[in-house]
């Protein structure tokens, strides 16, 4: 069995020199994928804002998204726009909802009875949610119906927490086929921990916790970001502050650290086991200056996160951890002739290998489309 290798804007190199009997660099780093922009469908004067989570409905006919909700102000508390956005294949809207029930929705996901997920990932403390946590917002994890009906809340609404009945700013949510719930709590500056409840939402167990448990100790976390599942029932933890994905089983058993997928922000793993990985926060190659849709601009020094890495969505296996295509993050041009920031975050897949990605900087969706084999 291959074991898993880094590869980014200069690892692949050394990898394709040492391994002859793998691909070409060419084959390795080649982008099979061409980038459609504009696909969905919005109605007129609705922006799709930040993108927060892409996911497939199990009818197998419909995408639904998060926004967060639209504008320059990255949150919702204030916008009267339904953040929850239900898609055809084609891209036209058929249902949104929940408007006014968040002020910083962050984790998304639609499980396998086609009931959605949402939480608010603002921990304590985090200016882009202290005006909900003011308004009694925040700390929560909400199911909903198809419809749009709560069905059940975790967590209590603006009172941050690390124990059984709290959160502090949850990051993601994912349900796995047995109805166990499990959660990343929170989002950077939150508890840095892993929870588990039934699913009638009784809490089960931990692994790891508290707001200064931040670590990189092997089985713990640093802004643990995003939760999928493999056929085998694996967990993969997008530990994203330790520029790493860990593994565990559904027991909590640490199984695993992979470091060559970059600065993972978010992971979807289809059937048949490939694993597709967003990494929107590495150093890239080019000066990175960020182009606010407002016109502000802020340059950034390239080489703070994770070194060595180029910004984009690497794919692979995900029982080997083998990395056999990447995707690099494609920049805007702003109209004085500089490059924009983009900034990856999220991804979804639709059952014909589509790929969408959410980027929080250019508040646009990506839809890649494969080309070739």
């Amino acid at each position: 069995m291959l074991r898993p290798r880094r590869i980014g804007f200069a690892g692949s190199l050394a990898l394709a020199l040492v391994l002859s009997v793998q691909p070409s660099i060419a084959q390795i780093t080649t982008n099979p994928y061409r980038a459609i922009y504009g696909w969905e469908k919005l109605p007129a004067g609705r922006k799709l804002g930040v993108l927060a989570g892409i996911y497939m409905d199990p009818d197998g006919k419909h995408l639904w998204m998060l926004s967060r909700c639209e504008g320059d102000g990255n949150a919702c508390l204030n916008s009267k726009v339904d953040p929850v956005l239900k898609f055809d294949l084609n891209g036209n809207l058929v249902k949104s909802f929940g408007a006014s029930l968040f002020n910083w929705p962050h984790g998304f996901f639609v499980d396998h009875e086609g009931n959605v997920w949402v939480t608010e990932g603002a921990p304590a403390g985090e200016a882009r949610g202290a005006e909900g946590h003011k308004a009694g917002k925040g700390h929560q994890v909400f199911k909903f119906s198809p419809e749009g009906k709560v069905l059940m809340t975790l967590g209590q609404a603006g009172v941050p927490g690390d124990d059984q009945t709290h959160f502090n700013g949850p990051s993601h949510v994912f349900v796995a086929p047995n109805g166990e719930i499990w959660v990343t709590d929170g989002h950077r500056g939150g508890n840095n921990r892993l929870v588990k409840f039934a699913k009638d939402g009784k809490y089960i167990m931990q692994v790891g916790g508290g707001v200064k448990s931040a670590t990189m100790e092997k089985g713990l976390f640093n802004d643990p970001h995003h939760i999928a599942m493999d056929s085998q029932g694996r967990l993969f933890i997008s530990d994203r502050g330790n520029n790493r994905i860990q593994i565990f089983d559904q027991q909590g058993k640490h199984l695993a650290v992979w470091t060559q997928f970059g600065r993972p922000s978010s992971i979807a793993i289809d059937k048949q086991d490939r694993i597709y990985v967003v990494d929107g926060t590495s150093a890239s190659p080019r000066p990175l200056v960020d182009a606010n849709p407002n016109g502000s601009t802020r340059s950034g020094n390239p080489g703070v996160n994770n070194p060595g890495y180029e910004s984009g969505i690497r794919i692979g296996d995900a029982r080997t951890g083998w990395i056999t295509e990447f995707i690099p993050e494609m920049p805007l041009t702003t109209t004085n002739g500089r490059w924009g920031g983009v900034n990856m975050e999220f991804i979804g897949l639709d059952n014909d290998g589509n790929i969408y990605a959410g980027e929080v900087q250019a508040q646009r969706l990506v839809k890649w489309v494969r080309t070739r084999k």
